[in-house]
C-alpha cells in the first residue's frame, strides 16, 4: 500500500489528525503526481480545505498549469470565495485542454452573480471549442430555464436527452415538460411528464403534470394525476383547487365541491377555494351554501373584489338591496374600489326606492360602462321610470344600434319618441 492509499484508508476509518498528519509529510516526500492524486481524492471525500492546501502547494510549482487551477477555481467555489476563484480561472491559457471546462465554471458564476449575458457568451464560447459536448448543451438549456427563455431552453435540452437522461441528478425529460408547459405547450409537454415520472415518481412532477393536463383541456388525465397525488400526499394543498376545477370541466358538480371542501379541511385559510366552491354551489342551485363560503373568502381577505362582486350580484339576484350597499361600504372602507360598485349601488338604491340615489350612482357608472348592454338595459329603464324621456332616448338609440332587430327596444324607442 503506498502513502496516498494509506492516507485515505486512515480517513475513511476517521483517524482525521492522524491522516492530516500524513498528508503534511507525503508534501514533503511524494511526487507530484501522487500529491495530485491525492489532492483530487480527498477533494472528492469533502475534506476541501486539505484539497485546497495541497492543490496550493502544486500550483506553486506549476503556476501555469490549467488543471490544477481549474481544480483549485472549483474549491474555492465551493468555498463561496468566487471572486477568487474567478481570478484562477482566467489566468488559464486558452489554448489549454481545459479551457472549455474553466469556461463552464466561469458561466456558472457569471450566471450566479446575476450576469446571465456573460454566463451565456462563456458557454457559446465553450461550444465553439467543444461542439459535441453533451454537457454545454446541458448548461445552456439550465442557463435558458432560469432566465425564463423556454424556446431556446427546449432547444437545447433537446439536444442533451437522446444522449443523456439525467445530469447532475437532473432529469431533462422533467425540464422538457416543464418547459413546455411554461411555454404554452401543453400537449407536447404531457409525453415527457409520463417519462418523467416513469423514471421517478415525484409529487411535484405529478401535480405539474396534473396543472399541465388541465390547461392542455385534458380533465380527465388531470383528475387522474390530482387523484393521485391526492392519495400520495393529502396534505399538497396546492392540488384541490385544480381538482375542482377539472371536475367541473367534466360536469361533475358534486366531486367538484367535495373536491373543494376537501381543500379547505387541508387548508382553511385558502380564499380562492371558498370562493371557487362558492360558483360551484351556485351552480347546483345551493345559495345560502355560496353565499357562505364568498363571506369566509371575503373574512380571509376583505379586499378580495372578484369574491365581493360575486357575492353582491347573488344578494341583488335576491333583491336584498340593504345588504349590497352595506357589503359595499364595507368594502370601500379597506380602500377597495371597482366600478361596478356604482352599477350594483344603483340597482340597489332602485330596488330601495332612493331614487335620487340611485340616479347618482347610474350617472357615476355611465363612463365605465357606456357600450355595456346589460348596464344600458338597467339604465334605460329606469330613466323610462324616472320620466327622463330624452335620457331614455339616449340610451335606447344605443342599445338599438347594437341590436338592431330587439324589437323591445323598437318599440320603446317608438314610444318615447312619439311623446
Amino acid at each position: 500500500m503506498n502513502s496516498v492509499e494509506n492516507v485515505l484508508k486512515i480517513l475513511k476509518n476517521g483517524e482525521l489528525e492522524k491522516a492530516f498528519s500524513h498528508i503534511n509529510q507525503i508534501k514533503k516526500s511524494e511526487s507530484d503526481e501522487d500529491i495530485l492524486l491525492l489532492a483530487e481524492e480527498i477533494t472528492q471525500l469533502g475534506f476541501i480545505e486539505q484539497g485546497k492546501d495541497l492543490f496550493e502547494f502544486l500550483l506553486q510549482k506549476y503556476p501555469d498549469e490549467g488543471e490544477i487551477l481549474l481544480s483549485l477555481a472549483e474549491i474555492l467555489t465551493e468555498m463561496d470565495k468566487e471572486d477568487e476563484a474567478m481570478l484562477l480561472l482566467e489566468q488559464i491559457d486558452p489554448e489549454d485542454d481545459i479551457y472549455p471546462s474553466a469556461l463552464l465554471l466561469e458561466a456558472d458564476l457569471y450566471q450566479m452573480q446575476g450576469m446571465d449575458e456573460v454566463s451565456e457568451r462563456k458557454l457559446h464560447q465553450a461550444k465553439q471549442a467543444l461542439p459535441d459536448e453533451i454537457l454545454i448543451d446541458f448548461a445552456l438549456g439550465e442557463l435558458y430555464y432560469q432566465q425564463g427563455k423556454f424556446v431556446e431552453s427546449i432547444a437545447s435540452f433537446e439536444k442533451v436527452l437522446p444522449v443523456m437522461e439525467e445530469v447532475g441528478g437532473i432529469d431533462i425529460s422533467q425540464r422538457m415538460a416543464e418547459a413546455l408547459s411554461s411555454s404554452g405547450q401543453f400537449e407536447a409537454a404531457l409525453p415527457y411528464f409520463d417519462k418523467a415520472l416513469e423514471n421517478k415518481l415525484e409529487i411535484n412532477t405529478l401535480f405539474e403534470y396534473g396543472l399541465t393536463a388541465y390547461q392542455a383541456g385534458y380533465y380527465e388525465t388531470a383528475v387522474a394525476k390530482l387523484s393521485e397525488l391526492k392519495e400520495l400526499d393529502p396534505e399538497y394543498h396546492s392540488l384541490y383547487l385544480f381538482l375542482a376545477r377539472s371536475y367541473e370541466q367534466l360536469e361533475e358538480l358534486e366531486l367538484s365541491l367535495k373536491s373543494v371542501m376537501e381543500g379547505i379541511k387541508a387548508d382553511e385559510f385558502n380564499k380562492e377555494l371558498y370562493f371557487f366552491g362558492g360558483k360551484i354551489a351556485l351552480k347546483t342551485g345551493r345559495e345560502q351554501e355560496a353565499e357562505d363560503m364568498f363571506r369566509e373568502a371575503l373574512a380571509l381577505d376583505p379586499g378580495y373584489l372578484e369574491a365581493a362582486l360575486t357575492l353582491m350580484k347573488l344578494l341583488v339576484h335576491q333583491e336584498r338591496h340593504e345588504d349590497v350597499v352595506e357589503c359595499i361600504e364595507s368594502i370601500r372602507s379597506y380602500g377597495e374600489d371597482d366600478p361596478q360598485f356604482d352599477w350594483l349601488l344603483a340597482v340597489s338604491y332602485q330596488g330601495l326606492e332612493d331614487y335620487s340615489e340611485a340616479l347618482n350612482h347610474y350617472q357615476k357608472a355611465y363612463n365605465s360602462f357606456e357600450t355595456n348592454q346589460d348596464f344600458l338595459n338597467d339604465y334605460g329603464y329606469f330613466l323610462v321610470e324616472e320620466g327622463d324621456r330624452a335620457g331614455a332616448r339616449e340610451v335606447f338609440s344605443k342599445l338599438l344600434s347594437e341590436n338592431p332587430a330587439n324589437e323591445e327596444y323598437i318599440m320603446m324607442l317608438e314610444r318615447l319618441e312619439a311623446e
